[in-house]
């Protein structure tokens, strides 16, 4: 009874003539293969030649086709479209693309085969149903006689109630049409992620390049997030440092918006430089903006000078030794540490002095930074900022700590914070 009400409840569903539209246009190609088989057949039969040649001719003309047509690249993708629209499947590679080697080819072979065939045998039931149908639905209602029904075969139509059972029987072959087009289709949908989609290798594969494209895309948020923060913090305070002494010190005011106008310009630089390589941009000509590392760091503390800020810089080592990976990360971390001193400390720029601290030895590179607190600021919020830190230090395999300090030279009432950072280092590695 189950199976019964769920056969019944499947003529409500759009799947099943969405699977029974798929399964004909399979018929379609198989009529078209058969169109040209035919023509070229006439051929083939009026060159007289032996029995056996004629055979494999046609063998070869009934396999040979669809076979080449399924080695192409675009028959995965155009299948694949037509899976997931019609047979409501869902791939892990989405979408599905082109054939590129040479086993997809072979699987997008058979799933074309067996498409065809599948659909052939719909294709046939189809127009007998539909064919026949149509004059056994008419019977009851024409005039008495001999009725070929079926061709070969003749049935003596009564013209009255007796004739009833025709109309039902089309409606019944009709029923068991699309019944029948629904299991076929989900004995598809059921093979379809096997055949035609990527085997356990090329979905290990599919992850590991969504895996690698979302931690570059992490990366370039976190370039983007400190590079254009850093600026717009220090457009903020240099903006606020002029406009009140704008009356009565126009040098410093001049001063500091020439520094807004510098740090706005390296943030758009910076912003064109990540959505670039977010839009993947790769037309000739197009150029990818060096990253800044550690020798940059004069320029970007100077910068942050240029807003009122006093930064006692103390460095020790050579740090053109360092790889370039680790100086770039090296140099957003310290760009992230000034960024949250400027935003967090509760201090006009004036008033504002950070400690910042570089050293390289054989026990590798350590980075600290420190500001003041004013007792209200609390720079481990809800932000970005050391959350990044944290994720560049990780990728490093180094150590991060960050928080409250006391007995620093920079403490007020007893209260500093401090962002240090220890990256594991080879002296021997060069840059």
């Amino acid at each position: 009874m189950k199976a019964v009400a769920y056969a019944i409840g499947s003529l409500w569903r759009p799947s099943t003539y969405l699977r029974w539209v798929y399964l004909l246009l399979g018929s379609a190609l198989v009529l078209a293969f058969i169109l040209v088989d035919s023509a070229l057949g006439a051929v083939v039969t009026d060159l007289g030649l032996p029995k056996v040649a004629t055979g494999i001719i046609w063998v070869l003309m009934g396999l040979v086709p669809p076979v080449a047509l399924g080695l192409l690249p675009a028959v995965r993708e155009v299948e694949g479209i037509a899976v997931e629209s019609l047979l409501a499947v869902r791939f892990d590679e989405r979408p599905l693309g082109p054939a590129r080697t040479w086993p997809q080819r072979r699987r997008t072979v058979v799933w074309f085969c067996l498409h065809l065939v599948a659909g052939g045998v719909i294709g046939i039931l189809s127009t007998i149903v539909f064919g026949v149908g149509a004059i056994w639905l008419a019977a009851p209602f024409r005039s008495a006689g001999s009725r070929d029904i079926v061709p070969g075969w003749s049935y003596d139509i009564h013209g009255n109630w007796t004739d009833l059972w025709m109309p039902a029987a089309a409606i019944g072959g009709l029923i068991g049409l699309f019944l029948l087009s629904a299991a076929v289709g989900a004995l598809l949908a059921y093979l379809a992620p096997r055949v035609l989609g990527p085997t356990a290798a090329e979905r290990i594969e599919l992850l590991e390049q969504q895996t690698a494209t979302l931690a570059e895309r992490n990366r370039l948020a976190r370039e983007l997030h400190d590079s254009v923060g850093h600026a717009l913090s220090l457009v903020t305070i240099q903006a606020a440092a002029a406009r009140r002494v704008l009356a009565s010190d126009p040098d410093f005011a001049e001063t500091a918006l020439a520094a807004m106008e510098t740090s706005a310009r390296a943030a758009l630089a910076d912003l064109d430089h990540v959505l670039g390589l977010l839009r993947d941009d790769r037309r000739p000509g197009s150029r990818t903006t060096p990253q800044a590392t550690l020798g940059g760091l004069d320029r970007l503390v100077e910068a942050t000078r240029a807003g009122g800020i006093t930064i006692e810089v103390d460095r020790s080592g050579d740090l053109d030794q360092l790889p370039a990976a680790v100086s770039r990360e090296a140099y957003r971390i310290v760009q992230e540490g000034l960024t949250n001193a400027i935003r967090h400390a509760g201090r006009p720029a004036g008033e504002l002095a950070v400690e910042l601290s570089i050293r390289l030895d054989t026990s590798g590179l350590r980075l600290a930074v420190t500001n003041p607190m004013n007792g209200r600021s609390d720079q481990s919020g809800g932000g970005r900022g050391l959350a990044g830190i944290r994720e560049r230090v990780a990728v490093l395999r180094g150590t991060v700590d960050a928080g409250p300090v006391t007995g620093t030279d920079t403490e007020d009432d007893g209260q500093a914070w401090r962002l240090a950072v220890r990256l594991p280092v080879s002296m021997t590695t060069k840059g």
